[in-house]
């Protein structure tokens, strides 16, 4: 393989899989009836601000997953890389099903404590290879921390479900 694809390949296999996990999560979001319906708290952002916030952040999390995947130093730990992002990825479209698909926000609180674990699992694996694939993942988690702390008002607001 050339210099040229190999520093290529990880980048675009990482924003392919960005890609792939946002419009998954993005076609299990509706914001219809039932969402509109939903009492929420008077701080939660405009629904226009959901889909930039979440482009910026799988944004940062493919610069992420290059530097982790570039910073590995064998296979083993490349798998490593692979797999919590896809541990996380699955996580993140969980959460949308049980949320939105499932109509059940007192399921998505539950699951979204382990989509916050696999975060935290990102970037303490990450923070001695690679400190910037770390770093670019702290608005992830800080913005699903945000929306962990939307989804309990939700619940309380509206439960049960």
């Amino acid at each position: 393989m050339s210099a040229g694809r190999a520093l290529w390949k990880p980048i675009l296999i990482a924003a392919c899989v960005a890609i792939f996990i946002g419009v998954l999560g993005g076609t299990l979001t509706d914001t219809g009836p039932w969402y509109q319906n939903l009492r929420k708290p008077s701080w939660q952002p405009p629904d226009w601000l959901f889909g930039p916030a979440w482009t910026l952040i799988f944004a940062l999390a493919t610069a992420s997953a290059v530097y982790a995947w570039r910073s590995a130093s064998d296979k083993a730990q490349r798998e490593w890389v692979i797999g919590l992002f896809a541990l996380n990825g699955f996580l993140n479209v969980l959460w949308s099903t049980l949320f939105f698909a499932l109509r059940r926000p007192d399921w998505a609180l539950i699951e979204v404590v382990f989509l916050l674990i696999s975060i935290l699992m990102l970037i303490v694996s990450f923070w001695r290879r690679s400190l910037s694939a770390s770093l670019y993942l702290l608005p992830y988690l800080v913005w699903v921390a945000f929306a962990a702390v939307l989804n309990l008002e939700v619940v309380r607001l509206n439960g049960p479900f």
